[in-house]
C-alpha cells in the first residue's frame, strides 16, 4: 500500500480526543476545536491482579466453555414438593437468601422472616420466643439456600413444611428449587409475620402446592425457559414483571389442575391466586437462571460470574474459577418508587437471591424487552433501553433464546464478566423490590440497585491468586 503524501497529512483539520473531565473538552470546544470526549477511567483495584488474569492462557478457552455451558441449559418444571423432602431439610434448618450469614448480623425483614418460619414451623409460640429461640441458637441452623441448589427471594427463608417448585435440566441433569410465590405487600419474604401471613402459608402448604404438584406430574415437565422466551416478546422482563409468563403458566396447567378431581372450590381458589398474583412465575424464572448458571460452574481460570445475592447485610459474587467461595461488601440501599406514605428512610439494603435473574441474562438486564418496568422501579423507557446496551459492555455473550424485539432481535446480554466489569468501571444493573428495615413491616417499594464495585475487586484477586505465574 503507498503511504499518504506527508502533505495530504498536513492539510487535514487536526483533532482533539479527550479522556477524563469533561472541562478539558468544554475549553477546547471554547476555541473551536474538534474533540471527541471519550469516557474513560483506569481499571478498578490491583492492576497486578487484573495483568495476571488478563494474561492467564486459561482464561479465554475456560469462559468459551462456562459461557456455552450456561447458555445450552435448559429448566422444564417437574414437580411441586414440601422441602423437608425435596431438599432433606430437618426441623430446625432454615435456608436463607444471599452469603452466609448469622442471626446477630441478620437484617431486619430477614430476622422477621426467620420468626415466621419458626412459628409456622410449630417451633415457638409466640413472636417472643421465636426471636428467643433465634438468638439462643439451640439447634437452629442458618444455611443460605444456594448452598443447597435453591433460590429465595427477598429473605428467601425456607423451612422444612413449606412447598418447593423443583426445575430440572435435561441438557445437564441438574436441579434447582424456589419456594412458592406468595404476592405482595405483608408477605414473608419482605419480613412479615402477622397472622395472615401465616396462614396464607399454611394454605400453600396444605392446597396450593400439593394441587400444583398434581397438576405438573400430570401434565409432565413444563418448558420454563421456553415460557421465558415468549414472555420477553410479551413486555416481561423476568425479574419484577411477570406478569405475561405468569398467565402462560396458568394456561399451560390449568386443564390438568381441573383434572386432578380435586375439590372445585379448592381448583378455583388456586387458579384466582396464581392469575391474580403478576409474580409468581418469578419463582420459576430464579431456579431457571439457577440451573444455566450452576451449569456453568467450576471451570478453572473462568472470570465469568455465576450468583449474585443479597440477604439484607451484605451483598456477595460467585464465580465459576475459585468454586464455591464468596465475595463480599456491604449492601447498598435500592434508589426507586416507595408505597404510600413510606421513604428512603424505611428501606432496608438490598436483599434476595433474584438476582440470579440478571446473573442469568434478564431482569435489568432485558430491561429493553419491558419498558413498562420503569413504572414500578423508576426510570423511563429510554433509561431502559439504555440500561440493556450497557450491559453488553460487561458480558460475554448474547443468549440465543431471549431475544429482545426493540434491539431487532438482538439476544439479551447474558454473562456477567469480573475482568470487564473491573476494566469498565460499569456494574451490573438489578431490578429489586424493597423491604421494610423494620421486622414485619413487608415492601415498602421497588426500585434499581447496583452491587458493591468491592466484590468484583475481591473475585479478581481470589482468580489472581490462582492464575499460573507471569
Amino acid at each position: 500500500m503507498t503511504p499518504a503524501p506527508l502533505s495530504g497529512l498536513l492539510t487535514r483539520e487536526p483533532r482533539t480526543v479527550a479522556v477524563g473531565a469533561a472541562v478539558l473538552a468544554e475549553a477546547l470546544q471554547a476555541q473551536a476545536a474538534a474533540v471527541e470526549q471519550v469516557d474513560w477511567r483506569p481499571p478498578r483495584g490491583s492492576v497486578t491482579a487484573l495483568a495476571r488474569v488478563v494474561a492467564d492462557p486459561r482464561r479465554e478457552p475456560a469462559n468459551a466453555t462456562a459461557v456455552q455451558r450456561l447458555l445450552a441449559a435448559e429448566a422444564a418444571l417437574v414437580d411441586v414438593r414440601p422441602a423437608g423432602e425435596a431438599l432433606g431439610l430437618a426441623p430446625g434448618t432454615f435456608l436463607h437468601a444471599g452469603p452466609p450469614i448469622t442471626w446477630e448480623r441478620a437484617s431486619g425483614p430477614l430476622r422477621g422472616a426467620l420468626i415466621g418460619a419458626v412459628l409456622l414451623e410449630g417451633l415457638a409460640g409466640t413472636p417472643e420466643q421465636a426471636e428467643a429461640l433465634l438468638s439462643a441458637g439451640d439447634g437452629i441452623v442458618l444455611e443460605p439456600c444456594h448452598a443447597h441448589r435453591a433460590v429465595g427471594p427477598m429473605a428467601g427463608v425456607v423451612s422444612a413444611s413449606m412447598q418447593v417448585l423443583e426445575l430440572e435440566d435435561p441438557v445437564h441433569g441438574g436441579r434447582a428449587w424456589c419456594s412458592l410465590n406468595e404476592g405482595l405487600g405483608k408477605v414473608l419474604r419482605y419480613g412479615a409475620y402477622g397472622p395472615e401471613v401465616l396462614a396464607r402459608l399454611r394454605w400453600m402448604s396444605a392446597v396450593l402446592g400439593p394441587l400444583l404438584g398434581a397438576a405438573v406430574r400430570r401434565h409432565g415437565p413444563v418448558d420454563v425457559r421456553a415460557i421465558i422466551a415468549q414472555m420477553l416478546q410479551m413486555g416481561d422482563e423476568g425479574h419484577n414483571r411477570n406478569r405475561a409468563g405468569t398467565l402462560m403458566l396458568l394456561r399451560e396447567l390449568l386443564p390438568d389442575l381441573l383434572a386432578t378431581g380435586a375439590p372445585g372450590a379448592d381448583v378455583a381458589e388456586v387458579a384466582r391466586f396464581v392469575g391474580g398474583n403478576d409474580h409468581f412465575f418469578l419463582n420459576l424464572v430464579m431456579p431457571a437462571c439457577k440451573l444455566a448458571t450452576d451449569a456453568a460452574r467450576d471451570v478453572p481460570g473462568s472470570t465469568l460470574v455465576v450468583a449474585m445475592a443479597r440477604n439484607g447485610t451484605d451483598f456477595g459474587v460467585q464465580t465459576s474459577g475459585p468454586g464455591d467461595a464468596w465475595f463480599t461488601a456491604p449492601a447498598r440501599v435500592a434508589d426507586g418508587l416507595f408505597l404510600g406514605a413510606y421513604g428512603p428512610r424505611d428501606a432496608n439494603p438490598d436483599i434476595g437471591d433474584s438476582a440470579i435473574t440478571e446473573t442469568g441474562g434478564l431482569g435489568g438486564f432485558a430491561m429493553a424487552a419491558a419498558p413498562a418496568i420503569v413504572r414500578l422501579v423508576g426510570g423511563d423507557a429510554a433509561y431502559a433501553l439504555a440500561t440493556t446496551t450497557r450491559m453488553f459492555e460487561i458480558t460475554l455473550a448474547e443468549h440465543p433464546a431471549f431475544a429482545v424485539p426493540v434491539l431487532d432481535f438482538r439476544g439479551t446480554p447474558t454473562g456477567i464478566d469480573v475482568v470487564q466489569v473491573v476494566r469498565t468501571g460499569v456494574l451490573p444493573q438489578i431490578n429489586t423490590g424493597i423491604a421494610g428495615r423494620v421486622a414485619g413491616t413487608g415492601q415498602v417499594g421497588a426500585g434499581l440497585v447496583t452491587p458493591p464495585p468491592e466484590c468484583f475487586d475481591q473475585a479478581l484477586e481470589a482468580l489472581a491468586a490462582a492464575a499460573p505465574p507471569l
